[in-house]
């Protein structure tokens, strides 16, 4: 059976391959290549921040009044981490490698981090929290993703 963190951690790898393909091009010297991976990249990581912000998170508090808890850092990093890539773009833009590649380190360090916290602690807990909720949950979270 599916459940919130088997789908969403699916995400994650699918989040880090694009990111991967935005590395491998920097390091062929293929900055047009490279543009258009880590814009691919940025599209799908806002989607998946998205869908958290808008459907997962306020359903998670709903059920729990945790406000200000686990989902209060996750939002927090979410927004560093839109920063980090707003810079990664911009560098890429200015076609300063040296400038991205500090960005993509330091991004790709806290989506790492970012991540064994969602996978291992908010995950578990929205699935045995939203159980009764969980078809409709994943549904929710598929379309949105699948519309982004």
């Amino acid at each position: 059976m599916t459940t919130i963190r088997t789908f969403m951690t699916e995400d994650h790898r699918h989040c880090d391959d694009l990111f991967a393909d935005a590395e491998q091009a920097i390091g062929q010297n293929n900055l047009e290549a490279a543009l258009a991976a880590f814009e691919h990249f940025h599209t799908a990581i806002l989607a998946h921040f998205n869908t958290e912000e808008k459907t997962l998170f306020p359903t998670f508090e709903a059920k729990t009044g945790m406000t200000m808890g686990p989902t209060q850092v996750m939002r927090m990093e979410h927004a560093q981490m839109r920063s980090l890539m707003d810079d990664a773009v911009d560098a890429l833009k200015a076609g300063n490698t040296d400038d991205y590649l500090g960005q993509a380190e330091t991004l790709l360090i806290m989506m790492q981090q970012h991540n064994m916290k969602e996978e291992n602690m908010l995950y578990p807990m929205c699935d045995q929290h939203l159980s009764a909720e969980l078809p409709e949950v994943l549904q929710r979270l598929e379309t949105e993703l699948a519309d982004a």
